[in-house]
């Protein structure tokens, strides 16, 4: 089995190939020349690294010429919602013209790989009251540039599917946490904060904007087991959401840090205005990546599709509320300066 990776250098791409090789997969990945490796330095005599331009169709092109790929993930992406709002038209035209060009490069080469087009919970926006719990057939409302362009691509591969038969399955993943998360996250921001004050690197304040909204969180390894088995199972041309179905309170997350910590002086300031009055507009109204009601609506694949037909349970487990025996370990590195990766959901035992 030959698998391709885009974005195989980022948070879930190094997870997504750990979890392939580990099903004994001959693994491929994309990257530029400038991509930051330290997520898949482990990894190097592993996989085929291919530098590759995904905006540039010539360089798509020779990318899969060389992978002759069986599956296909593409990951790679501008995958933050802030960064979408200063830089729109870079936003729309890394996250669009990337997947179009794999799209055509494969009808032109006469390829049939199967194909996980990763979407986001982004692209649902504005959710309202009645339409919890976000189902898959809930109305896209996207309410940023990052937003925008996963439903573009969303719908593209919908489109492609339809127009030209490529077996691509489209999912929209909500939160996932795990080892390597880039501290501009919230879980990570915490823990890194904490890690610091530990190892007496800064005074003992956690930092923190508003604390109200709600998550859906799930632990990365789980998202990339829900890949797989969609690539093996999935059905093409449907669309399906990967989360935990339980939400968490960004105040109970920070909590949970704050009960891990050694450091019981600790305390946290708000540095930020309360929802409804952020910086980026989208945050006032949107629920699809923070909120999934009180008691966690968003669904997990199985709940539309039988079990059985998908395959997924989750191994390594986010912490629920109240679940005895699951825990988050606090891994401090004190070796780095600014540790990441410091929040990481293990297995029950």
């Amino acid at each position: 089995m030959r698998v391709l990776i885009t974005g195989i250098t980022g948070f879930v791409g190094s997870h997504m190939a750990e979890y392939a090789l580990s099903r004994g997969a001959q693994v491929f990945g994309s990257n530029r020349w400038r991509s930051k490796t330290e997520n898949i330095e482990h990894l190097r005599s592993k996989v085929t690294f291919i530098e590759s331009d995904l905006r540039d169709v010539s360089s798509v092109r020779a990318l899969l010429e060389i992978s002759v790929p069986d599956y296909v993930v593409h990951l790679a992406a501008q995958s933050f919602v802030g960064v979408s709002w200063h830089a729109p038209a870079e936003t729309l035209q890394t996250n669009i013209i990337s997947q179009v060009n794999l799209l055509e490069a494969l009808r032109g080469l006469k390829m049939s790989p199967r194909f996980l087009a990763a979407g986001s919970s982004e692209e649902y926006g504005l959710v309202l009251d009645d339409e919890l719990p976000i189902k898959e057939s809930n109305p896209l409302r996207p309410l940023s540039p990052y937003a925008v362009s996963k439903v573009t691509q969303d719908m593209m591969a919908y489109q492609y599917f339809k127009s030209y038969g490529l077996p691509i399955i489209r999912t929209r993943a909500f939160n996932h946490e795990g080892p390597r998360r880039g501290d501009v996250f919230v879980t990570s921001n915490f823990a890194r904060q904490v890690a610091e004050i530990e190892a007496g690197l800064r005074e003992p304040v956690v930092y923190v904007g508003d604390l109200t909204p709600r998550r859906d969180y799930s632990d990365v390894r789980d998202i990339v087991r829900g890949y797989w088995l969609l690539l093996e199972r999935g059905e093409p041309g449907e669309v399906y959401n990967l989360c935990s179905g339980r939400s968490w309170s960004i105040q109970k997350v920070l909590d949970f840090v704050l009960n891990l910590s050694t450091s019981r002086a600790t305390r946290a300031k708000c540095t930020r205005p309360p929802a409804g009055r952020s910086r980026f507009p989208s945050s006032k109204r949107s629920r699809s990546s923070w909120t999934t009601g009180g008691s966690g609506h968003a669904r997990r694949p199985a709940e539309r599709r039988p079990a059985r037909r998908n395959g997924h349970r989750p191994d390594a487990r986010f912490p629920s509320e109240g679940r005895a025996g699951s825990r988050l370990a606090h891994r401090h590195a004190r070796r780095r300066a600014l540790p990441r990766g410091l929040l990481r959901a293990l297995p029950r035992g």
